[in-house]
C-alpha cells in the first residue's frame, strides 16, 4: 500500500509532458499549466486579430496580411469539412481547445491567480534577450538579406481573401507588391504579424509537430526517448527556419525571403530554444516569449536601422 502512494505521489510530482518538476504551486509551476497559456494569450489573440483588422488597407479587395502559420489552421479546417466563414474565424479557438484538452488531461489545477501575470510578461520579455543577443551576433558575423535589418523578425505573412480563406495564385504572385503596398514593413503591421507569428507558429511548429514527431519516432519507429526527442526538436527547428524562406500556400511552393546560411542557422538555433522553453515552461510562456522577441526586434530594425518603417 505505500508503495503504491510513492507511485501515485510521483506521477503527481511528474506530469506528462513537463520536463522538469516545479515545487507543487510555485510560480513556475502555476504559469506552466495549459489553462494559464489560454488566460495568457487571449490579449494577444485579441490584439493580433484586432490589430489586422486596422492595419488591411486593401479594402476594395477584400484582402488581409495574415501569418502563414494562420493560414494553415485555415486549410486544415477547410480540409476537414468547415465553412469557410468558420475556418476564418476559428484558429484562435483551435488553439483554445487544444489548450483545454492538455489541460484536462494534465488533471491540474484549473485556478488562475491574476497577479501572476505581470511576471509572465516581464520572463517573457527577458526570455526573449538571449534571441535578441543571438540575432544580433549573427547577423554582425554573416550576410543579411536585407542590410537595413539588423534583427531576424516575424514569421512570412501573405495576402488571405476574406471571403474565402486561401491564397489565390494571383494573389501569391504578387504578394510581395501587395504587402508592400498595404505597408507591411510599417512598425505597427511588422508589430502585429509578430504577435501571430508567436501564436501560430508555436502552435504549428511546437504545439503540434513536436508531438506528430514524438509519436513517429517513438510509437510507431520504435526509437529510443531520448533520440526521438532529438530528432524531433531539430527536425521542427530546421522546418521552423526554413519556412521562413519557402511556404507551402495553397499546394504549392513560394519563395518568402532570401535564403542565407546565418539566418537560416539563427532561426534554427531559435527553434531549439523554444523547443525547450515549451518542454519547461509551457505554451503560454514559449508563445509569449515569441511574439515578444518579434516586437523587440521590430522595435530596435525600426529605431536603429531601418528608420523609414
Amino acid at each position: 500500500m505505500p508503495t503504491k502512494d510513492r507511485k501515485k505521489k510521483k506521477s503527481r510530482d511528474y506530469p506528462a509532458g513537463q520536463l522538469l518538476n516545479f515545487a507543487p504551486d510555485s510560480y513556475l509551476e502555476r504559469t506552466s499549466r495549459p489553462v494559464y497559456g489560454i488566460l495568457f494569450l487571449v490579449p494577444f489573440i485579441f490584439f493580433y486579430e484586432i490589430g489586422t483588422i486596422l492595419i488591411n488597407t486593401d479594402v476594395l479587395t477584400q484582402y488581409q496580411i495574415r501569418v502563414v502559420a494562420f493560414v494553415w489552421v485555415q486549410d486544415v479546417l477547410l480540409q476537414l469539412g468547415t465553412s469557410s466563414r468558420f475556418a476564418w474565424i476559428a484558429p484562435p479557438l483551435v488553439v483554445i481547445v487544444i489548450l483545454l484538452a492538455l489541460q484536462i488531461a494534465s488533471k491540474k489545477r484549473w485556478y488562475f491567480c491574476p497577479s501572476d501575470y505581470a511576471p509572465m510578461v516581464l520572463e517573457c520579455v527577458l526570455l526573449a534577450v538571449p534571441l535578441i543577443v543571438l540575432s544580433l551576433l549573427s547577423n554582425s558575423s554573416g550576410p543579411r538579406s536585407d542590410s537595413l535589418s539588423r534583427f531576424a523578425g516575424a514569421g512570412p505573412s501573405v495576402p488571405v481573401r476574406l471571403a474565402a480563406p486561401g491564397v489565390s495564385p494571383e494573389a501569391l504572385a504578387a504578394a510581395p507588391d501587395r504587402q508592400s503596398g498595404m505597408k507591411a514593413h510599417s512598425l505597427m503591421t511588422n508589430i502585429v504579424t509578430g504577435v501571430g507569428a508567436g501564436i501560430y507558429e508555436e502552435l504549428v511548429f511546437r504545439l503540434i509537430l513536436i508531438v506528430v514527431l514524438m509519436v513517429l519516432f517513438q510509437d510507431l519507429i520504435g526509437l529510443s526517448h531520448q533520440n526521438a526527442i532529438a530528432l524531433s526538436v531539430l527536425i521542427s527547428a530546421a522546418l521552423f527556419s526554413a519556412h521562413h524562406h519557402i511556404v507551402w500556400i495553397d499546394g504549392r511552393l513560394a519563395r518568402s525571403a532570401p535564403f542565407n546560411w546565418t539566418e537560416f542557422g539563427f532561426r534554427t538555433i531559435a527553434g531549439i530554444y523554444f523547443a525547450l522553453l515549451f518542454a519547461i515552461r509551457g505554451f503560454g510562456v514559449t508563445a509569449g516569449t515569441h511574439a515578444f522577441y518579434d516586437i523587440i526586434a521590430t522595435i530596435l530594425n525600426a529605431v536603429f536601422f531601418d528608420p523609414s518603417t
